[in-house]
């Protein structure tokens, strides 16, 4: 972004609401004006804060919010417009800027999967070394299978989706040491593999994606976004780029925590389809085109929705205007 260029541009904007602060009774119409060119003001704050962090320019737009939202009597949104806002603007737009960390992971290790699974069916005698031939023999005849039906769908699916959101919240709180990602995610995989493999040449290859593909796809996506997040994360204080370490981190710890919270739903639903589609009596081909029409309905979601989003200034950090309470404050 060119600060000067974007300065220009919006000028005339951030003059009209200082007039507008300034003075002492306002209309009905200057009180709803001054309102609009506030929240206007806030997103031009967030876009300066996320892609040229200008120190001059950051400080004058905190105190003229911080002065906005004073002067309107700094009114707070509903709880269902606060909701409403992190799901169509906040939490895709987080998505949207981050996709290129998040889905260069999951080709990553979509990749490694599938290079690990076809190298050890072609070499059993290494997947000996890694599993005995008893557990593989309860995996292959009744442990995979029976892994689905243990407990009640309800409670099978509140028991994955903890799980999963553990691991994901792993991928995130690690993310700034960049390398337990790493191998946390290749723990995963490599787990995913060695069964799979297993499966495979036991000609049950069609009974494991079977039982895999219906939430896999979502739930392993939900995993992966949260390495890749986790990963920039690392990278923000690798790079920060024109800012400082502290504020590129700063930044990217609370998109990540928009991230964290938006993936608790996702892996609530990739659950909810494992506790109680992939057990079903449903045919194959029905339960994996759940399975699709979910992950469909997520790639969507991030990059369409989030892309409108981003459009729109959105960035999936927290809102500058609540941000600003305090910077306002301190200025």
């Amino acid at each position: 972004m060119d600060v000067d260029a974007f300065a220009a541009l919006h000028r005339a904007d951030w003059q009209r609401l200082e007039e507008l602060v300034a003075r002492r009774g306002l209309s009905g119409a200057e009180a709803d004006e001054l309102v609009t060119r506030a929240r206007r003001t806030a997103t031009h704050l967030s876009q300066v804060r996320s892609a040229a962090p200008d120190p001059e320019l950051v400080r004058y737009l905190s105190w003229l919010v911080g002065r906005a939202r004073t002067r309107a009597g700094a009114p707070r949104p509903s709880t269902w417009s606060g909701v409403r806002g992190f799901l169509l603007e906040r939490f895709p737009a987080a998505l949207y800027r981050l996709r290129r960390w998040w889905l260069g992971t999951l080709v990553a290790n979509v990749v490694v999967t599938g290079v690990m699974m076809a190298w050890l069916v072609r070499h059993p005698a290494v997947e000996q070394t890694l599993i005995g031939r008893q557990e593989a023999e309860r995996l292959v005849t009744t442990d995979v299978e029976g892994y689905y039906h243990q407990a009640a769908p309800g409670s099978f699916a509140t028991q994955v989706w903890i799980n999963n959101s553990w691991v994901s919240a792993l991928c995130l709180a690690l993310g700034v040491l960049g390398l337990p990602v790493v191998l946390l995610l290749f723990s995963n995989i490599a787990n995913l593999a060695v069964i799979g493999s297993l499966m495979i040449r036991n000609d049950r290859g069609g009974l494991f994606w079977g039982l895999i593909l219906p939430h896999g796809l979502l739930e392993l996506t939900a995993v992966f976004v949260a390495g890749g997040v986790g990963l920039r994360l690392f990278w923000a204080w690798v790079e920060p780029g024109s800012s400082t370490r502290s504020q590129s981190l700063a930044r990217e710890g609370r998109t990540a925590g928009t991230v964290a919270l938006g993936l608790v739903l996702v892996l609530a639903v990739s659950g909810a389809i494992e506790g109680f589609v992939t057990p079903s009596g449903l045919p194959t081909w029905a339960r994996i085109s759940i399975g699709v029409l979910a992950e469909a309905a997520f790639l969507l979601y991030a990059l369409v929705l989030g892309r409108a989003a981003a459009q729109r200034g959105h960035t999936g950090d927290v809102d500058a205007a609540l941000l600003e309470d305090r910077v306002a404050t301190a200025a």
